[in-house]
C-alpha cells in the first residue's frame, strides 16, 4: 500500500511539472515526482515501507524543490506580499500600502501575518544567507511545524496524565479512563494506543503526511495557509483537552492571520462547552477575542479604510483589484453571472455557515475527530460557495481533518463534562499467610 500511495503522488506530482501555469509549481512538481518515485521504489523492497521510504519522500517533495526556489528567488507572489507587510509594519506600525496601484501591492492578510515578513526586515537585503534566512516560507514552515509538534506533545500528556476517556480511536468505549486498548482492534492497529503496523510510529505518520502534496506544495512554494492551518489544529487539541485560556491563545494567533479562521472560534466554543461547562467556553472565546482584537485594532485604527478594502472586499470579489483567485468554483461561477449572482453566492455562503452554527447548538462535537471534521466540512463549504476562491485552499480542512485523526490516538478524547467517572484504584493484591516466605 506504501508504494501504490507514493505512485500516485507521483502522478500527481508529475501533472504540476507538466501543465501547471506557476514556474514555481512547475519546480515543485518535477523535484517532487522524483521523490515519490525513489520513495515508491523504497516501499518496494522488504521491509522498505517505514522511514527508508518517507525520508526519500520529504527529500524529494520538500527539501530539494524548497532549496532549489529560495536559491532561484521562486516563489509565489503570496511570499512577497508578506515580506512587505513586515517591512511596512516597522516603518509605519500597519502592513497596508494606503493606494495600492496593482493586485500585488494589495495585502489581502490580517496585520498578524506580517509577522512571518519580520525576520525578512531585520535581516534587509544583504548577504545571500541573510536573504534565505528571512524568506517568509522558512518561518511559516517553522510556524506550522511547531505547532503540529505542540498539539501532539499535548495529546500525549493527556495520555500520560490518564486523562482520556471513552470515545476516541484506540482507547476503550468503556472502563479504565485514559487506558489504550488492548483487544482485537487495538492489535489490528499493530498494538497498544493504535501504534501504526508496518514499521513506522508516529512521527513517520506524520513525516509521511508532511511529504504528501497537501502539505509539501504550499510549504515549498507559498506556506501562507500553513500556520493558519498549525494554530487551528493547536488550539482544537486544547479545546479537546478542556484547556481554555491555551485554545484562545491560539484561536486569537489564527484569527489575526487570516479572517477565514473566524468560524474556528465557534466550533473551539462548542467543544469545550461540552467537554469543560461554559465557564471554559466564556473563558476561551474572551481570550481569543480579546486577542484578536488586539493585534487587528492598532492597524484599523491607522489604516482603517486600506484594512477593509483589501482584507475584507478585495478576497470577495468587491475591491477595485480583480482578484487571482478564480479557480471554477460553484460560488466563482455565480458570481461571474453578475451582480445577482454574486449576492446568490453570499446567500448560499451565509445558509453554509447557518447550518453549521446550527448543529454545533443541536449536536455540539464531542472531541477532537469530530470538532475538527465540522469545521472541515464549514471551511470547504466556505472555500466551495464563496465569489473567489481557489482549489489550494481546500488543502487547509484536508489537514485539519488528517492531522486531528493523527492525534486521536494520543489521548485527546477524554470525558464530556460532568460525564467523568472516576476510576477506582486498582485493589492491592495481599498474597495470602500460606504463600509468604518465612
Amino acid at each position: 500500500m506504501w508504494s501504490v500511495g507514493w505512485f500516485a503522488a507521483a502522478g500527481w506530482a508529475g501533472v504540476f511539472a507538466l501543465v501547471a501555469g506557476p514556474a514555481p509549481h512547475r519546480v515543485w512538481g518535477a523535484c517532487a515526482a522524483v521523490g515519490y518515485l525513489c520513495a515508491a521504489g523504497a516501499a518496494l523492497r522488504p521491509r522498505g515501507c517505514g522511514r527508508p521510504s518517507v525520508g526519500l519522500a520529504l527529500a524529494g517533495a520538500v527539501a530539494v524543490p524548497l532549496l532549489v526556489l529560495l536559491v532561484c528567488g521562486g516563489a509565489q507572489s503570496e511570499v512577497g506580499v508578506i515580506e512587505r507587510s513586515g517591512v511596512l509594519t516597522l516603518r509605519q506600525a500597519h502592513p497596508y500600502l494606503t493606494a495600492p496601484r496593482t493586485v500585488a501591492e494589495v495585502t489581502p492578510y490580517l496585520p498578524g501575518m506580517a509577522v512571518f515578513g519580520l525576520p525578512g526586515a531585520v535581516l534587509g537585503d544583504g548577504a545571500r544567507p541573510q536573504r534565505l534566512l528571512g524568506d517568509a516560507r522558512l518561518w511559516c514552515a517553522a510556524a506550522f511545524l511547531g505547532c503540529v509538534w505542540a498539539a501532539l506533545r499535548e495529546a500525549r500528556r493527556g495520555r500520560a496524565h490518564g486523562g482520556p476517556a471513552p470515545g476516541g480511536a484506540g482507547w476503550r468505549s468503556g472502563g479504565s479512563a485514559g487506558r489504550p486498548a488492548k483487544g482485537a482492534a487495538g492489535r489490528a492497529r499493530g498494538g497498544w494506543a493504535g501504534r501504526p503496523a508496518g514499521g513506522t510510529g508516529r512521527r513517520g505518520a506524520v513525516g509521511t503526511f508532511v511529504a504528501s502534496p497537501v502539505v509539501a506544495l504550499p510549504l515549498c512554494v507559498s506556506g501562507v495557509d500553513l500556520p493558519l492551518t498549525g494554530l487551528l489544529f493547536l488550539a482544537l487539541v486544547y479545546a479537546a483537552r478542556r484547556r481554555p485560556v491555551a485554545a484562545g491563545l491560539a484561536l486569537a494567533a489564527a484569527c489575526s492571520l487570516k479572517w477565514t479562521a473566524w468560524p474556528a472560534v465557534a466550533v473551539a466554543v462548542a467543544l469545550l462547552a461540552h467537554r469543560g461547562g461554559t465557564g471554559a467556553a466564556v473563558r476561551a472565546a474572551a481570550v481569543a477575542v480579546g486577542g484578536t482584537v488586539a493585534v487587528v485594532l492598532p492597524s484599523a485604527v491607522l489604516a482603517p479604510g486600506p484594512l477593509v478594502a483589501q482584507v475584507f472586499a478585495f478576497p470577495t470579489g468587491r475591491g477595485p483589484w480583480e482578484t487571482p483567485a478564480a479557480s471554477p468554483l460553484p460560488g466563482r461561477l455565480l458570481a461571474d453571472l453578475g451582480p445577482g449572482g454574486w449576492y446568490a453566492a453570499v446567500a448560499l455562503l451565509a445558509t453554509g455557515g447557518l447550518a453549521v452554527a446550527v448543529s454545533l447548538l443541536v449536536r455540539p462535537p464531542s472531541g477532537l475527530v469530530p470538532a475538527a471534521d465540522r469545521l472541515a466540512a464549514g471551511l470547504c463549504a466556505a472555500f466551495l460557495l464563496a465569489p473567489a476562491g481557489r482549489f489550494g485552499y481546500l488543502a487547509l480542512p484536508v489537514a485539519l481533518a488528517v492531522l486531528a485523526r493523527l492525534a486521536a490516538d494520543r489521548g485527546t478524547a477524554g470525558p464530556t463534562h460532568g460525564t467523568g467517572v472516576p476510576t477506582p484504584p486498582r485493589p492491592r493484591t495481599v498474597p495470602s499467610p500460606a504463600c509468604r516466605t518465612p
